[in-house]
Formats: C-alpha cells, sequence, structure tokens
C-alpha cells in the first residue's frame, strides 16, 4: 500500500506488479502464486513490518522458501516488542525510558502506579501515535487505555519526559558490519509532541559536539547489537539540562524522517538500504547523488534544512486544534537555508495557504433536455492522474511529457482499457482528530487514498477497503439509519446480512421499521432520551447503545444520519448522533 504517484514510478521499472492489501491473506496469496526468492519488509512502513512479522510467524514465509532480505525478523521483533528491545539495550549498558507494557487496563494501571504519573500512553504496533497521549491521574489513563485497545492488543505505559529534547539519528548498516550515520535532526518542539507534528531541524541546533558524538557513537553501537541491515532510525530523550538521554526507541525500516534526510544529506536512503539488503557493501557502493564518493562516508553539511507540518483542521468542525502525542498533520514541507533562520522563514511562507494557482473554471453546458455542469477544470496533474493510467495500462504522465517536449505521440485508446476495474476509496484519520466531527460533507476530509483493482467493482471495492484498515464483520453488526428513504434503501442489503447469520442490533426507530419487514433485529436505545418519570427505572436497566460500544461489542456499525441543512445541522449531531459517531470512531 504506497501513494498512487510512488506506484506509477515503481512499476514502470518492476517485472511485475500486483496491487493488493497490505495484509497477510493477500500477501500469503502473491506468495503462493508467484513463489518470490526474497521479500524486503522494511519499505512499505509500518504497516510491512507488521505483515512480515506476522507471515513469519505463520511459517509462510518458511514453507514457500521465502528469504528476508535486509534487516532479519528477529532484528524487527527486538525493536517491536518492548520487553525484548529493553533487554537488549540492558545487554550493552543503554537505558531506555522507563516503560511497561500492558495487555488490559488493569495492567495499565498498575503500570502507571509503579511508574508515577504522569505518564505517556502509545499503542504497540501503531501508527502515527494513534490513540497515544499524556495521563495525569488514573481516570485520564482509563480513558485513553480503553480507546487503545480498541485498535492494538497491547498499549505501553511511558514515564513521562515532557520537556526533554528529541534528537533523531539516520543510520545505515551493511551485512559486514560497517555502520554510518548519515543525518541527525532534532525536533523545534520538546518531547511529548509527535515528530510528524513538529518543526525538525537538520542537522541539531543546539547540541555541543560532545552530546553530538555521544549519541552519535550509542547509535552506532544499537545498531551494531540489533543486527539491522539497511536503513533505521533511532530517536532520544535527552535532558536538557545535562548529559543524561534515554532511548525512546528504535524503527528497523524507512520511515517520513527518512526521506527528509535523504533529500537534506544528498544521500540517497532508499536507494542505498535497497542495495544493502541484496548483500552489497557500504564501501562498494557509490553515492547515485555525487558519483564521487561512496556510500561508506557520513555527509558534511554547511546548510540547514527546516521541516515543518502542514495541517488542515479547518475543515473539521469542533476537533481540538491542540498538538500533541498524536499526529494530525496531512503533509509537510521542507526548506533549505543558510541558516536555521533563512530555512525557517522559507518553510513558513510554503506553509501559507493564502498562496492560490489558477482559478476555478465553472462554466454551464446544456446536453438534450438535460444540464450538465463542469464542475472545475484542473490544469495541472491531479491525485486522479496516476489512478487513471493505472487502471487503463496507459502511462499518461509519459505522453503528456513526450508531447510537451514536442515529441510525435501515436494516439492511444483510452475506451477499452485492459479488462479491470479500479475502485479508490478515502482514507479517514478521524480516531487522531480528537473532538473532529466525523459526518461526511462537501469538505474533503480525508487524509490519504488506497486504490485496488479486481475482476469487478465489488472485488476492486472490497480489496481497497480492506487497505485501509477495514475488516470483515465477525458477528455483531449495528443498523441506525435516519430517514425512511434510507430504511427502505437498504432493506434489501439488511436481509442479506441476516441470511449471512449476523446478529443484528438497532436503534429502536430503525429496529421497528425492519422487524415490520420480517427480519430478526435486537432493539437498543440511548441512555440519554427524555423518558417521563414512571419509564425512568424500567430504562435504567436496559443496556443502552453507550453500553455496547463502551464494550467493544459491534464488529461494524452502520450509521446513516439524519441530514439537515445549513446551521441546523450542527444542532443535530451534538447530542446523541454525535456522542455516538465519536465512541464508533475510538
Amino acid at each position: 500500500m504506497c501513494r498512487l504517484q510512488a506506484a506509477a514510478r515503481l512499476c514502470r521499472s518492476a517485472t511485475l506488479s500486483r496491487y493488493k492489501p497490505v495484509n497477510c491473506p493477500s500477501h500469503y496469496q502473491v506468495i503462493k502464486n508467484e513463489r518470490p526468492d526474497g521479500v524486503l519488509l522494511t519499505f512499505g512502513g509500518q504497516t510491512a513490518l507488521n505483515c512480515g512479522v506476522e507471515l513469519t510467524k505463520q511459517g509462510v514465509l518458511e514453507k514457500y522458501k521465502v528469504q528476508v532480505l535486509g534487516t532479519p525478523v528477529s532484528s524487527i521483533e527486538m525493536t517491536e516488542d518492548r520487553k525484548i528491545f529493553v533487554e537488549k539495550m540492558e545487554e550493552i549498558n543503554e537505558h531506555v525510558a522507563p516503560s511497561e507494557a500492558a495487555l488490559s487496563v488493569e495492567q495499565a494501571v498498575a503500570a502507571a502506579e509503579r511508574l508515577g504519573y504522569p505518564v505517556l500512553v502509545r499503542s504497540a504496533f501503531a501508527l502515527g501515535g494513534l490513540c497515544s497521549g499524556f495521563a495525569n491521574n488514573r481516570e485520564e489513563l482509563t480513558s485513553l487505555v480503553t480507546a487503545a485497545f480498541a485498535h492494538t492488543s497491547q498499549v505501553l505505559v511511558d514515564k513521562s519526559l515532557k520537556g526533554w529534547k528529541e534528537i533523531e539519528y539516520e543510520v545505515v548498516r551493511d551485512a559486514y558490519d560497517n555502520c554510518v550515520t548519515v543525518c541527525n535532526m532534532e525536533n523545534i518542539d520538546p518531547l511529548g509532541i509527535h515528530t510528524g507534528e513538529s518543526v525538525v531541524v537538520a542537522p541539531s541546533q543546539t547540541l555541543n559536539d560532545r552530546e553530538y558524538n555521544m549519541l552519535r557513537n550509542t547509535a552506532i553501537k544499537v545498531i551494531r547489537h540489533l543486527g539491522i541491515v539497511g536503513e533505521c532510525n533511532i530517536q532520544y530523550a535527552l535532558n536538557p539540562e545535562s548529559e543524561q538521554y534515554y532511548i525512546i526507541e528504535v524503527n528497523a525500516r524507512l520511515s517520513r524522517s527518512s526521506a527528509l534526510a535523504s533529500k537534506a544529506t544528498g544521500y540517497p536512503l532508499a536507494y542505498v538500504a535497497a542495495k544493502l539488503g541484496l548483500g552489497i557493501p557500504l564501501p562498494q557502493l557509490k553515492n547515485s547523488v555525487t558519483n564521487s564518493t561512496t556510500a561508506n562516508f557520513e555527509p558534511s553539511l554547511d546548510y540547514c534544512v527546516v521541516k515543518v507540518p502542514r495541517w488542515d483542521l479547518s475543515k473539521f468542525l469542533r476537533v481540538s486544534t491542540k498538538i500533541g502525542s498524536s499526529m494530525k498533520s496531512v503533509g509537510e514541507v521542507m526548506a533549505i537555508g543558510r541558516s536555521f533562520e533563512e530555512a525557517f522563514q522559507k518553510a513558513l511562507r510554503m506553509v501559507d495557504e493564502n498562496c492560490v494557482g489558477f482559478d476555478h473554471t465553472i462554466k454551464p453546458v446544456s446536453e438534450k433536455d438535460d444540464q450538465l455542469k463542469v464542475i472545475e477544470c484542473n490544469v495541472r496533474v491531479s491525485r486522479s492522474f496516476p489512478f487513471v493510467s493505472k487502471t487503463l495500462g496507459v502511462d499518461l504522465v509519459a505522453l503528456a511529457t513526450q508531447y510537451i517536449i514536442g515529441e510525435d505521440v501515436e494516439p492511444v485508446g483510452l475506451m477499452k482499457g485492459k479488462g479491470i476495474v479500479g475502485v479508490k476509496v478515502p482514507q479517514f484519520s478521524f480516531s487522531r482528530l480528537a473532538g473532529a466531527d466525523v459526518v461526511l460533507g462537501v469538505e474533503m476530509t480525508s487524509t490519504g487514498e488506497v486504490a485496488c483493482f479486481g475482476e469487478n467493482q465489488y472485488e476492486a471495492y472490497l480489496k481497497a477497503m480492506l487497505s485501509t484498515g477495514f475488516k470483515i464483520p465477525k458477528k455483531n453488526i449495528l443498523l441506525s439509519i435516519g430517514s425512511y428513504k434510507n430504511k427502505s434503501e437498504l432493506l434489501p442489503t439488511v436481509q442479506a446480512l441476516e441470511s449471512l447469520g449476523y446478529d443484528l442490533y438497532a436503534s429502536m426507530g430503525t429496529a421497528d421499521f425492519y422487524t415490520e419487514h420480517g427480519v430478526k433485529v435486537t432493539a437498543i436505545d440511548w441512555p440519554f432520551e427524555e423518558y417521563d418519570s414512571d419509564e425512568c427505572a424500567t430504562k435504567e436497566k436496559q443496556r443502552s447503545i453507550m453500553n455496547y460500544l463502551e464494550e467493544n461489542h459491534f464488529d461494524l456499525v452502520i450509521n446513516l444520519s439524519m441530514r439537515n441543512s445549513g446551521g441546523r445541522r450542527l444542532s443535530s449531531f451534538v447530542t446523541k448522533g454525535y456522542r455516538r459517531q465519536a465512541m464508533q470512531t475510538n
């Protein structure tokens, strides 16, 4: 699962491309059918790492004799399992921030009592600080941990180091133990703010030579001890008042900071990491950017690079604008300057949304008895360009480029395609955006997208949904359908769900409708409806929708809200609808 633009470049150099969700069932089928000799796990982010570890545990890689290239799975597990990571660091007399892993709310509470409040709660095996946050007491901890267990089986409870400096080193190591630090970076914001939310500068600006070399030498020692082959990064918490430091974590993969480091230094980390995965030593690799030095030399910077996050929170009603340990930014910009001040100002100007490009073109057109309206014309390559290219099997970017530079271009028939259907689905991040209204509207609220292909639209759509993290429900489904029209249109679907053996639950009005049409539905009510005094005692004894949601009872929630226009819509969702949507999202 990667950006469509990146996939467009990759498929031009690959012998064979497969567009599948990054999960074990999909990759099992690819491995079974294609029988690859090897697999690289460190180029697909956290999702690919998790998938590779699971395939190893299931015995799939061993069964089909697939060799893991680059960093071995054992090293990946050392960095991902907190208990093992702490033990490995103790072996070389290095210290990890005081932390405990917990598999239940009770274990998390006990861990926090031992560590002492405040604590930082993080989800293990999660992306972008999902469901993380600081807890100052037991009540706040319980709330955070309960939300986290909806997404993971393990949470990490860390002693708070708020206010310490956060420093990061990008490191490469080959299979022959040659190891260099490529770049070091410093977060302008102190520890406690997610790196994706923070302004980052390379090289670090506040470390003296002693501190820089102390952390550099530690990075090399740690990466060698873990046996990582390829590219990785190590993150530190450094006390601003002393030389005391803790290792926060090691990411045994390429990450967003790897791209920043590559651009900042001119050292092609992804290229080098791929070569190292094939067993080529660092001294034999030439730097493909400079074409003069080998990859075994550490770059030296006489300039400064600043990365500034880009947020788009104005699209999300009621969302909290506070930044913290969970990532809300939807992009970032990078600027280069001779000094920090120059680079920082450049980056801030790039983030400014007041710079407008081409104006939208809107033009009504009449056709027969219907009216057709052109909404807009984007005179640029947009996100739909690579998607259409993939689906049709025609490299439209290459064709456009050839035409622009005056080359002769053969006409291409675009109506036949290549016998597949492509479906693009949005990726939402509501679980990271505390307080956001999850109701969709005309404003774009997705933070990414995934495209998948199939023999028909149903197969392609299901693959794409699975790629975003959607899970096929196993047993219990909750229905809350607002309008009569929607209830009627969904009746065949609900009947199909019943025939598949699902246990159906519904809010009172929805349950009444489907029961009248012969569907077996369990009716459940809201806990904050207004009842007269005679009904209160009975209602309090009944379990409500909120009780079920708190217990993660439902595998799927189908919720079509009543849609009003203008200001009335806001007030409609402040009460039960808004609370339900927030709970089911969390």
